[in-house]
């Protein structure tokens, strides 16, 4: 059994969808949530499902002396970020080296790196006049949305489309492939 910490900034529909897809599995399941901001959606979601919370502001993300006894305490095995907006610090992915992924909102590599998230992502793909969009999940490493992609899905977009209309299909995929795209990978 994979113990999972999935780190969240925002909302929670993915932390959610997680949580919700392995309770009962035999596979992986979420042990804590971790957010960078209090009060948010993510963390109400993750109480109301009975999965601890622990806020931890980018002060403790960025020192090895609160992070890591954190995640030891709940006997972490393996990171998900969904919807995390912070960088993570060298030494966390040192420490879970192809232990740790990423959803990005869009088609790596393009519209990655530091900034592009969220709304910015979707802006910039109605900007360039994309086809189709999609979502990424892929492995961190130093490099900001640049560790090898896992599994990307796609779908086409209408030139009328605005960029909340863009953000609206992504979000679809996400519901529906990422969290079978983590039990795909920790069955292996």
């Amino acid at each position: 059994m994979v113990n999972m910490a999935i780190f969240v900034s925002g909302g929670g529909t993915n932390c959610e969808n997680i949580i919700k897809y392995f309770e009962g599995s035999e596979v992986a399941r979420p042990v804590v949530v971790i957010s960078n901001r209090a009060g948010v959606g993510a963390i109400a979601k993750a109480e109301r499902l009975g999965v601890p919370t622990r806020v931890v502001p980018k002060s403790g993300l960025n020192n090895p002396e609160v992070i890591l006894p954190l995640l030891r305490e709940y006997s972490v095995d393996f990171i998900v970020l969904a919807g995390f907006l912070l960088v993570i610090p060298g030494f966390l992915i040192d420490e879970f080296d192809h232990r740790m992924i990423n959803l990005h909102p869009a088609l790596l590599p393009k519209y990655g790196g530091i900034g592009m998230y969220g709304h910015h992502v979707h802006e910039a793909v109605k900007a360039a006049g994309e086809t189709e969009t999609g979502m990424t999940v892929h492995w961190v490493t130093r490099e900001v949305d640049g560790g090898a992609i896992i599994a990307q899905f796609k779908t086409p977009l209408d030139p009328a489309d605005t960029p909340e209309d863009i953000a609206a299909k992504e979000h679809v995929l996400e519901m529906e492939h990422f969290p079978e795209v983590i039990e795909n990978l920790l069955s292996v």
